[in-house]
């Protein structure tokens, strides 16, 4: 069955993604950019966030509660996944369980893949710099520390964790089979990771290179387990009779 030309219009974002990863790398790697976004989310006078790290209505309202949210949205797939035709029927995909598959490896994929980042890359958070109040110097990914200055520790900042669950969404685009029904999915995971995103930024977690990398690594990981799994997962009995009508 060929594919739809919305499912061809995803397939063509690869490219694009992938010089907009290389291009936020440059970016941040060749100018002030990050440190400029940051400085105003971070009170020098009173030497603190705009966001306070240890408040609780933000941390649930921005941090655990999306977790929570996102961990039953995830259970609630596999579910549908599983389960009986008619529990699909009930949200009009009775022969999308290879599109459910891709929303699933998504969320379990994209943020595996921040964390491998995070644990190799060796760079630390605004909160932890000397600029705000931190005790390392900032140095950019391809810079060395001084040999005067070397942390003791390892930096676990790059990219951005917590919103790469909240950018997994944008696998619901997938799910589409109209350009306006991708768009509207492609909003929700913006959406999703921006909230979860910003709040790290506006705390001193992270900044803003670290968000904009996660949201495109995410995003290819989306592309890549679709179309993985659309190879190697054969289409359900109704979608393969209908395609031979």
């Amino acid at each position: 069955m060929p594919d739809s030309l919305p499912a061809k219009e995803l397939r063509s974002t690869f490219l694009p993604s992938v010089a907009l990863l290389a291009l936020t790398l440059v970016i941040s790697e060749v100018t002030s950019l990050d440190l400029w976004v940051q400085d105003f989310f971070y009170d020098f006078a009173q030497r603190r966030w705009l966001i306070d790290a240890a408040a609780p209505v933000p941390w649930f309202l921005f941090y655990q509660g999306p977790k929570v949210a996102l961990i039953l949205f995830g259970l609630g797939v596999l579910a549908l996944i599983a389960g009986p035709q008619r529990w699909r029927g009930t949200f009009r995909l009775q022969q999308h369980r290879r599109e459910l598959a891709a929303v699933f490896a998504t969320l379990a994929l994209g943020p595996s893949l921040i964390g491998i980042g995070k644990a190799t890359t060796n760079l630390f958070c605004p909160a932890e710099i000397q600029r705000y109040g931190g005790d390392v110097p900032y140095v950019k990914m391809l810079e060395c520390y001084p040999e005067t200055q070397k942390p003791n520790r390892r930096g676990k900042c790059f990219p951005a964790g917590h919103a790469s669950g909240g950018f997994s969404l944008f696998a619901i685009a997938g799910l589409a089979r109209t350009r306006r029904g991708q768009r509207f999915g492609f909003a929700i995971g913006l959406g999703a990771g921006l909230w979860m995103g910003l709040y790290q930024m506006f705390k001193g977690a992270h900044y803003l290179s670290h968000t904009v990398v996660t949201a495109l690594l995410v995003w290819m990981v989306f592309l890549g387990s679709r179309t993985c799994i659309q190879m190697l997962w054969p289409p359900d009995p109704q979608v393969r009779s209908d395609a031979g009508k």
